[in-house]
């Protein structure tokens, strides 16, 4: 314990004023805590790195000086999180072939492609590809584009997001799939995991910016890196590649292929579409190095005075992207300032304000999830065997990216629909005299991108915070102002070294928004109250089934 105390003092500065002295979520202390993250100390906070053992450290002996309690595994502050972690080489072999005519691929600039098998070499020996349209398999919605398509030991081809995303009214998928709202069968998650059910040997996304939210080289960012959970044997992945091809070599090898990009994005959205063979094959060698990282997740509690095993649960992710090639200014630290390191700054403030108020009458816990950048692992290892039972679990409250332009008229809700939280919502941001406007980027999926997702498909209600949801109104600028910070972090900055720490920052909307997740979580946290699903949400059925653990 000393250690970790010891070791936050290191690495964190004083803080504006002693805690007794602050009596709502403080601007200097984000400031302070997002600072000492995104620094070069802590080398981009990947997992498995010197700069994972310095965030934990940091973390704990910050939740220590707190007074908070540990709540992870035997007692202890952690949970244990193994992670395969690949990371590809230069390839011997990427090409297209066609009858013996080769179009080599340049890696990410024509294609980007990740590996999750835990072996040496990925290879895919000019296995044929098949164009499988958007590749959603869903009866419930009576649509299938897979028309029992034989896929083993084949490359899958995919459009990102739904049938119905620039469907027209007359068209079959016209309001199956949500519109401009993705549905989780328009993310690129869901597209890889139906083809490995399918047995096929890759898969590959056609990139299309509007259609997944972000450029290309937000694809391209992690490098060649892949993180997974291990997994036995048996439950390995059928995948040896997967990832997107470009939207201009996607256009070229299909137009090589005698067929029509444009004209087969047209044909994906009757439902009598049918997969296309492509005549093509996709060859590939890479050498892969790859080893088992032991990460963890860090989590923290204050007891409920009455109903200790009722749990109320915030949380924001630790991890960020680690190094990386220099960018313009010679940075090599993909820090993640605001992605998440402000969020866990709120999540900090959060709990000690909690720590400063009497004691809760249900347990108030703080998960600082490891490996959010690399498909939502560590909330998705702690949702499979959970410290907390799920069925016990009031809400999962997510802070992931917020705006640092200034004070809004307005709060942004992801997931409009889902659950009644966003009642909530709506009434405490009210008590700032802000209205509440839906998020206006629905075809992102934000809903499915971040680690309160891991709990939602498990009936847990949550609700999200996410800045990029859409333009906020600010007080200076209105929607523009707002819609203008939006483009900019995540057409420069997503990702990339320069989500760093800037004194052109305006802490005054995140203030803010964090507030109003404190007054949510310290209300439940205080009452009887369950929140849960609306009518037509997919996570209704699944908490329903548990509603006999909480009467």
């Amino acid at each position: 314990m000393k250690t970790h105390l010891a070791a936050a003092l290191l690495l964190s500065t004083a803080f504006a004023a002693p805690a007794s002295a602050q009596t709502g979520i403080d601007a200097a202390n984000l400031t302070e805590t997002v600072r000492t993250l995104a620094s070069d100390q802590f080398q981009g906070r990947a997992p498995g790195t010197v700069g994972e053992e310095r965030t934990i450290g940091y973390l704990i002996g910050r939740l220590e000086a707190m007074g908070l309690e540990p709540a992870g595994v035997d007692g202890g502050w952690t949970q244990p999180v193994p992670l395969l972690h690949t990371r590809l080489g230069t390839p011997e072999t990427l090409a297209f072939d066609r009858k013996g005519a080769a179009t080599s691929l340049t890696f990410g600039t024509d294609i980007y492609v990740s590996t999750l098998q835990p072996k040496d070499k990925a290879v895919v020996a000019n296995a044929p590809m098949v164009f499988v349209g958007y590749g959603v398999s869903a009866p419930e919605r009576g649509w299938d584009d897979f028309k029992g398509q034989d896929l083993k030991g084949k490359v899958a081809v995919f459009l990102i997001n739904d049938p119905d995303f620039v469907a027209a009214k007359g068209e079959d998928p016209f309001g199956k799939f949500g519109g401009r709202t993705m549905t989780y069968y328009g993310r690129w998650t869901y597209k890889f995991e139906e083809a490995a059910r399918r047995g096929a040997v890759a898969a590959l996304i056609v990139h299309d910016a509007e259609g997944v939210g972000y450029g290309w080289n937000v694809v391209k960012s992690a490098g060649g890196e892949n993180y997974g959970l291990v997994v036995p044997p048996d439950k390995v992945t059928s995948l040896a590649l997967q990832g997107w091809i470009s939207g201009e070599m996607a256009t070229k090898m299909f137009a090589d292929a005698g067929q029509d990009l444009a004209k087969l994005r047209v044909a994906a959205r009757r439902k009598d579409f049918r997969p296309v063979d492509l005549g093509t094959g996709f060859d590939a060698a890479i050498p892969v190095t790859q080893e088992v990282v032991q990460s963890q997740n860090v989590l923290a509690k204050i007891s409920g005075a009455k109903r200790p095993d009722e749990v109320v649960i915030y949380g924001a992710h630790w991890d960020a992207y680690g190094e990386g090639p220099p960018d313009a200014q010679g940075r090599i630290y993909r820090a993640g300032a605001n992605d998440d390191a402000l969020g866990v700054a709120g999540l900090f403030e959060i709990a000690r304000l909690f720590k400063a108020a009497p004691p809760p009458d249900r347990t108030v816990a703080f998960a600082f999830w490891t490996a959010e950048e690399r498909g939502l692992l560590g909330s998705e290892a702690y949702a499979a065997q959970p410290i907390f039972p799920l069925e016990k679990t009031v809400a999962n409250l997510g802070l992931d990216i917020l705006q640092t332009a200034g004070r809004a008229k307005d709060v942004v809700l992801v997931g409009k629909g889902q659950g009644t939280l966003e009642d909530d919502l709506a009434r405490v941001a009210a008590t700032q005299s802000r209205t509440v406007s839906v998020e206006s980027l629905p075809e992102r999926g934000l809903f499915y991108r971040a680690d309160h997702f891991s709990l939602a498909k498990r009936g847990v209600p949550v609700l999200l915070m996410m800045g990029i949801a859409g333009a906020s109104d600010l007080v200076d600028g209105g929607k523009q102002a707002g819609q203008a910070w939006v483009d900019a972090y995540t057409g420069k900055c997503y990702h990339q070294a320069c989500d760093a720490w800037g004194p052109d920052w305006n802490l005054e909307g995140a203030v803010q928004d964090i507030d109003v997740f404190y007054r949510i979580g310290d209300e439940l946290a205080r009452t009887a109250r369950w929140p849960g699903w609306k009518a037509g949400s997919e996570f209704k059925a699944i908490r329903d089934k548990s509603a006999a653990a909480r009467k």
